[in-house]
């Protein structure tokens, strides 16, 4: 997984579909999801590692274009 949209894959696997209308808040209940699948058993611990950074990446670059700062990878 690399990409926002591949965490949005493995949760569709599991029939969850995440659109609350700001980015930021998608990322944020996508994060929720994530570790309830975790700790419920139902993804590996690969999975869930990768789902994390990804979206603590997103939500990283989100709250830096929500202050104004540059977009930095």
């Amino acid at each position: 997984m690399k990409e926002l949209y591949d965490v949005q894959q493995l949760l569709k696997r599991f029939n969850i579909y995440v659109y609350l209308g700001k980015r930021k808040w998608d990322i944020e209940l996508m994060l929720q999801e994530i570790q309830s699948l975790h700790q419920s058993g139902v993804i590996t611990d690969q999975e869930f590692k990768e789902s994390l950074l990804i979206l603590k990446r997103e939500h990283r670059i989100e709250e830096q274009k929500e202050s104004g700062g540059e977009h930095i990878e």
